[in-house]
């Protein structure tokens, strides 16, 4: 570990001091909640202009937090509507708590409305590399991300955005979310750990699905594992009933079976096994960070489940500095925004005004923040350092912490991007 990482490591872990590690408890703001699929968007508002712009196509007055020399803008979607517009100012809060937890930042950051539309996002970006940021920070959804990204990169400016959605990465546009491959690769490394060999799975016809299959049988085959039934189903109760009673005759043949759906659903789906006769004291179940969700605790027939997510400890202390700051509780993307202004502070600390480059955020030795270890890919793509729990009565309970560190694992190369 080299004395610039050493550094780097240090001053974000100042800033959050009392953030330490962090979990994935349920919200209604999720990860698949705000940003569901590859292919998926919000519902813009339809008037005569295109939210965060003003008429002409002039981009809408910014706000500023801090006042350090280094531009940083920060790109939310502030005048959408519904689940966007908490989000995005949980986000904005959660950036300005960053800033002010954090001694002597040189940071000012430039928040900018895209009003959850790409082409807000576009007029955004471009407003901010005209007034000089060196960063930009967000945007929040996928199709929003890459028409930003498409400015960025023309400017040579870095983005560190909050899409999950895996295509919209590459060099120079790094996700800080909550990536379902990691979900899916933790959960199945585990389970072969514990002598678990064959694996089935059923799941949702999502985007969210769709990813977390792909990792999945990766994971899977990897691991020296077989795939012995996979079946995916709809959002109703007729087709899930469909797609249990098809995967419960390749059940006997599994050691464990994977569901990556909310709790509501996979409390459903369990249901229908059960009718199905399929015997789930010896089956292990397991899921992904959405089953971290205390309604998992309140439901017996959980009990005993495996699901990968981060460590609960450090959004726990953060949620309640952002309670004592702004009198309600963050969403649960803030942390994410937390974490990309720190480290943007920290970088800027270490490096000076030109350290938010891509050869510093690809560090392979990665950072510390509130939702625990992560580093990034060179292609965009991240890492996390995720702790595995055991689904129980009154709380999850952690049966294997997250990995210290990255040593020895091998980041992947640049996503194969969608046509």
């Amino acid at each position: 570990m080299s004395f610039r990482w050493r550094t780097v490591r240090t001053c974000l872990l100042a800033a959050a001091t009392l953030a330490g590690l962090a979990a994935c408890s349920s919200d209604d703001q999720n990860r698949a909640a705000l940003d569901p699929a590859p292919q998926a968007a919000p519902t813009p508002r339809v008037d005569s202009q295109p939210l965060g712009a003003l008429p002409g196509g002039s981009p809408a007055p910014s706000a500023t937090i801090g006042a350090g020399a280094v531009k940083v803008a920060l790109i939310l979607p502030e005048s959408s509507s519904g689940n966007a517009r908490a989000a995005a100012a949980s986000m904005k809060n959660a950036a300005e708590l960053a800033l002010s937890e954090f001694n002597t930042s040189d940071i000012q950051l430039v928040v900018k409305d895209d009003g959850g539309t790409a082409q807000g996002a576009r007029a955004a970006a471009q407003s901010a590399a005209d007034e000089g940021a060196k960063l930009v920070l967000g945007p929040l959804f996928a199709h929003s991300v890459a028409s930003a990204a498409q400015v960025a990169k023309q400017r040579n400016l870095p983005v560190l955005a909050f899409s999950t959605d895996q295509s919209v990465a590459s060099p120079g546009v790094y996700l800080l979310s909550f990536m379902p491959e990691s979900d899916a690769d933790r959960i199945v490394s585990y389970a072969v750990a514990q002598g678990k060999r064959s694996f089935a799975a059923l799941i949702p016809e999502t985007g969210y699905g769709s990813v977390v299959e792909g990792a999945f049988q990766q994971a899977v085959a990897k691991a020296g594992g077989r795939v012995v039934g996979l079946e995916h189903y709809g959002l109703d109760k007729a087709k899930m009933a469909d797609a249990v009673s098809r995967i419960s005759t390749a059940l006997p043949q599994a050691d464990a079976l994977l569901i990556p759906d909310t709790v509501d659903d996979v409390q459903q789906l369990v249901g229908l096994l059960a009718a199905n006769g399929v015997n789930l004291k010896r089956l292990q179940l397991l899921g992904t960070g959405l089953w971290d969700d205390p309604a998992a605790g309140r439901d017996a027939s959980l009990s005993g489940a495996w699901y990968a997510a981060p460590d609960q400890s450090g959004y726990k202390a953060f949620a309640e500095r952002y309670r004592a700051k702004y009198g309600a509780d963050p969403v649960r993307t803030a942390s994410l925004a937390y974490d990309a202004t720190a480290l943007a502070a920290s970088l800027v600390k270490a490096k000076g005004p030109d350290g938010l480059t891509s050869a510093a955020f690809t560090d392979p030795s990665g950072f510390a923040g509130v939702d625990g270890s992560f580093r990034f890919e060179s292609g965009g793509g991240n890492q996390r350092a995720l702790a595995v729990y055991k689904v129980q009565a009154g709380g999850a309970t952690m049966l294997s912490p997250p990995p210290k560190s990255f040593e020895g694992q091998t980041a992947q190369a640049a996503p194969q991007q969608a046509n």
